[in-house]
C-alpha cells in the first residue's frame, strides 16, 4: 500500500535529488521518469523495504510540487510550524458536537507532537445519527446495468404476432395472395422469436460471467497492513461496517493509478455511477480545512505535517471513467490523545472530514441509488485493484 507521506523537508544525510539520480536543475518529466524507474525496484512488493521506498516517493513528492521543491531548494525547514495566514474559516467552538472524533486520557493533556504509544481506536455511530441508514436495506435486490438483453416486450411482441398468425390458419381465408404475405409475416415473426431468444441467452452468460467472477462480494482488495497504515485499517473496518448496507456498494481497497502498477489510492467506494476516492491521514488533532485551490489548513494556519496526492487522483479517475461522477476525500485520524474536528465540505475539491462526517455526508451523496451496480464500471474499478 502507499505510504502515508508527511512532509518533513529535508531528511538528515539525504539529498533528495542524488536519491532520485538527477540534476537540481531537473524538469518536472525527468524526475518524474526517474522515480517511476527505481520505484519499479525498490517497491516492497519487488523486493525493496517499506521505508527505503517511503523515502523515494517523499523525495518524488516534494521534488514535484512547485512549492515544496522551492522550499526544499532554499533549505527551509518543513516541520509541523505552520505559517500563519488568513484561515478560510475560523475553529469551531470547543464543545463537543455529534461527528468529530475525540480521544482524551485520563483527563490529561498530553504535549505537543506525535505519540506512538497512541492508537486511535475504530470510530463507532449510533445508527440514529446517520441521516440515509433507514433509507437503505441491506436486502433490497440489486439491478445490474447496462441491461444486456432487449427487455421482456420484443420478445412477448413477436410471440404474440405469431400466434396470431396461427390462428388464421383453420380460417380457410388464406389462399393466393394472402397466403404468401401470411407466410411472409410468420416467418418474419418466427425470425424475431429466434433472434431474441439469442440474445435473451446471451445476456444469460453475461450474467452468469459477472456472478463467477465477483459473486455477491462487496469488498475487493485490502488494506494496508505495515504500522504506518493504520488509518487505512480503520477506514476498511469503517467502510465496511457501515458503507456496505447499501447493496450496490462496492468497497475497494489499494488501487493503482491508470498505467501504474502502486497503490496509489487507499480505497474507493463505488455506487450505482458515483464513486469516491479515499486517503485515511493520522494526524494531529486539531480543527482541518480546505481552500477551495486545495491548500489545507489547520487550526486556522497553512498545515504543514502531511501532505495528499488525491487531488490528482480524482482527476485520473475522472479521465478513466468519464460518465462516472467522482469525487474524493481525506479521512483523518488522530495521531495522538486528543480531538478532531474538520470544516464544512461544500466547494472544496478534496474536503478533510471526520469518519463520522464521512459516514453521514458521503454515505447520503452515495445513497441516492444504493441498489444499482454497473457492471462495466465495477470491471474497471477492480481492474485498479493492486493489494491482495
Amino acid at each position: 500500500m502507499s505510504a502515508q507521506r508527511e512532509v518533513t523537508g529535508v531528511v538528515d544525510g539525504v539529498d533528495y535529488y542524488e536519491l532520485l539520480g538527477v540534476g537540481r536543475d531537473a524538469s518536472p518529466a525527468e524526475i518524474k521518469s526517474a522515480y517511476r524507474s527505481l520505484a519499479r525496484t525498490m517497491h516492497p512488493d519487488a523486493g525493496g523495504t517499506a521505508g527505503t521506498f517511503r523515502l523515494l516517493r517523499e523525495a518524488y513528492e516534494t521534488l514535484n510540487d512547485p512549492r515544496l521543491r522551492a522550499e526544499y531548494d532554499e533549505g527551509e525547514p518543513d516541520t509541523d510550524e505552520e505559517e500563519s495566514a488568513p484561515p478560510p474559516q475560523p475553529p469551531p467552538p470547543r464543545t463537543r458536537r455529534p461527528g468529530t472524533t475525540r480521544y482524551r486520557q485520563g483527563g490529561r493533556t498530553r504535549g505537543f507532537g506525535e505519540d506512538p504509544g497512541f492508537t486511535a481506536p475504530a470510530p463507532r455511530m449510533a445508527l440514529q445519527t446517520i441521516p440515509w441508514w433507514d433509507r437503505v436495506h441491506a436486502d433490497e435486490p440489486i439491478l445490474c446495468v447496462p441491461r444486456r438483453g432487449p427487455g421482456h416486450a420484443p420478445g412477448l411482441g413477436a410471440l404474440a404476432t405469431a400466434a396470431l398468425l396461427l390462428l388464421a390458419l383453420p380460417l380457410g381465408i388464406l389462399s393466393g395472395p394472402v397466403l404468401i404475405a401470411w407466410l411472409v409475416l410468420l416467418a418474419a415473426a418466427l425470425g424475431a422469436v429466434v433472434v431474441l431468444s439469442r440474445r435473451y441467452q446471451a445476456a444469460a452468460r453475461t450474467d452468469r460471467a459477472f456472478t463467477a467472477e465477483f459473486g455477491g462480494r462487496q469488498v475487493h482488495g485490502r488494506a494496508g497492513q505495515e504500522t504506518d497504515e493504520l488509518g487505512e485499517r480503520l477506514t476498511e473496518d469503517l467502510l465496511s461496517r457501515y458503507l456496505t448496507r447499501m447493496p450496490g456498494a462496492r468497497v475497494f481497497h489499494g488501487l493503482a493509478w491508470p498505467e501504474s502498477v502502486f497503490a496509489d489510492v487507499h480505497h474507493a467506494v463505488l455506487c450505482g455511477r458515483r464513486l469516491v476516492l479515499v486517503e485515511s491521514k493520522l494526524w494531529l488533532p486539531g480543527h482541518y480545512t480546505a481552500g477551495r485551490d486545495g491548500t489545507l489548513w489547520r487550526n486556522g494556519n497553512r498545515f504543514r505535517g502531511g501532505g495528499s496526492r488525491l487531488a490528482e487522483s480524482v482527476a485520473a479517475y475522472r479521465e478513466l471513467l468519464p460518465e462516472v461522477e467522482v469525487r474524493g476525500v481525506l479521512i483523518v485520524y488522530p495521531s495522538r490523545w486528543g480531538e478532531v474536528t474538520t470544516g464544512e465540505a461544500t466547494g472544496v475539491p478534496v474536503p478533510p472530514m471526520t469518519p463520522e462526517q464521512f459516514v453521514r455526508e458521503v454515505g447520503d451523496w452515495l445513497a441516492v441509488d444504493p441498489c444499482t451496480v454497473d457492471r462495466d464500471v465495477v470491471r474497471t474499478v477492480h481492474g485498479q485493484v493492486v493489494s491482495a
